[in-house]
């Protein structure tokens, strides 16, 4: 095992612990840091399959293919904040306009 091996594993570890403990409020984030964990340490420590599932994904390289799941799993990211963004400025928004329906109405009534 190199020292590199070593680095990474310790950091696939060490970021689905993180998740687990920042993002366990559903079965299925714990089966997703799961399959995570368990997928980046065996890619980490056998990397010839990589090269095997870049080949049968019709991919150069096992690096290439892990870049470009990279890139797609950062747009799904992307998207899901910028979603959790939009819901929080429409409930921000709704919060603020029933307050201010309340306080009209009370202005009326103390007019």
């Amino acid at each position: 095992m190199t020292l590199i091996q070593v680095a990474l594993t310790a950091g696939v570890i060490l970021i689905g612990m993180y998740m687990y403990v920042r993002l366990r409020s559903s079965l299925f984030d714990v089966f997703l840091i799961g399959i995570f964990i368990i997928a980046g340490t065996l890619l980490v420590l056998f990397p010839e399959y990589s090269n095997k599932i870049a080949h049968w994904a019709g991919v150069g390289r096992g690096a290439d293919l892990l870049f470009y799941l990279s890139i797609l799993f950062l747009f799904f990211l992307i998207l899901k904040l910028y979603s959790r963004l939009r819901r929080m400025e429409q409930n921000f928004t709704e919060i603020v306009r029933n307050k201010s329906i309340e306080e009209s109405e009370e202005l009326k009534e103390k007019n």
